[in-house]
């Protein structure tokens, strides 16, 4: 709200004293008696209107809600409650006015279901947009005709996660998506085949932090994790292994070698792969880097 204080006289009418302007409050006061000369008013032509963007300082919007590509209608709808028209010609306008076209009603559901799945994954914002503009892409290219709206916004969401490296595997997104697993991994392949999209690969090494966390190990048994895994990425081919498993064979082997009692159970249910892949990865760790552990 921008305040405006119109000028007066430098002179207080009571005491004849001097005045000062005190513009945390927007008043006029005297030096000596202190009487308020003046108070703050609202300068109409200017309140309600600010620039949204550095770049075109001329250019001046209306304030309220930011638009933003998470609101399928912009936070222009206006919701009419017909219970309490009597005109029936008017709660027929309301009635056809709340009609939605395919493409709306579309976008109301997609980016329903993506604010569910992302609230329950704690999905950050940038994630969230990414994947509303990929979906928007998808339903331009006419591939939704005979496709899951939900289960093309989950693999939507999915991509984009890889893309920003954030670590959210698959088995996650597949277990809060309200949609059978198989129709997210085929919506998934068209949405790459289709698009010519290049599928980023999930750093396993971005995993570790969380799962760490999860497991309730300290700082030193991540550290040493990451380091180990790097390494082991950087001298071997990790071309179709599972990053869960690799994850989980690098924590285990940290945690063995500093005599952390965690137990293989343990470590397979947290991160969501089997013992047997665990001892897989472990042995194939160790036999790789654990040179380079000692050494360190």
């Amino acid at each position: 709200m921008v305040v405006e204080i119109k000028p007066q006289a430098s002179f207080c009418p009571e005491c004849g004293g001097g005045t000062i302007s005190v513009h945390q409050r927007g008043e006029i006061v005297c030096r000596q008696c202190g009487l308020v000369i003046a108070e703050k008013e609202v300068d109409i032509s200017h309140s309600g209107i600010r620039a949204y963007s550095k770049q075109e300082k001329d250019k001046k919007e209306r304030t309220g809600c930011p638009i933003s590509i998470l609101m399928p209608d912009i936070g222009l709808s206006t919701i009419i409650d017909r219970s309490k028209i009597k005109n029936p010609d008017l709660r027929r306008a309301a009635k056809w006015n709340t009609h939605l076209s395919w493409e709306k009603r579309n976008m109301l559901i997609a980016i329903t279901e993506l604010k569910r799945i992302g609230g329950n994954l704690n999905f950050p914002e940038r994630v969230k947009k990414a994947a509303v503009r990929l979906y928007k892409e998808v339903f331009k290219k006419n591939l939704l005709r005979g496709r899951s709206i939900n289960g093309m916004i989950a693999a939507c969401a999915y991509f984009v996660c890889k893309q920003e490296r954030v670590p959210i595997t698959l088995q996650e997104i597949l277990d809060e998506a309200s949609i059978n697993d198989n129709i997210v991994k085929k919506c998934y392949k068209i949405l790459v085949r289709e698009l010519n999209l290049k599928s980023p690969h999930v750093d396993p090494v971005s995993l570790i932090p969380r799962f760490c966390a999860d497991l309730g190990l300290d700082i030193n048994i991540e550290k040493e994790a990451i380091k180990i895994l790097k390494n082991f990425i950087e001298r071997t081919s990790i071309c179709g292994k599972d990053p869960k498993g690799l994850c989980a064979g690098a924590i285990y082997l940290v945690a063995k070698l500093k005599n952390h009692k965690v137990s293989q159970k343990d470590i397979s249910k947290i991160i969501g792969v089997t013992e047997v892949t665990l001892r897989s990865r472990y042995k194939e760790l160790l036999k790789n880097i654990s040179f380079t552990f000692q050494a360190s």
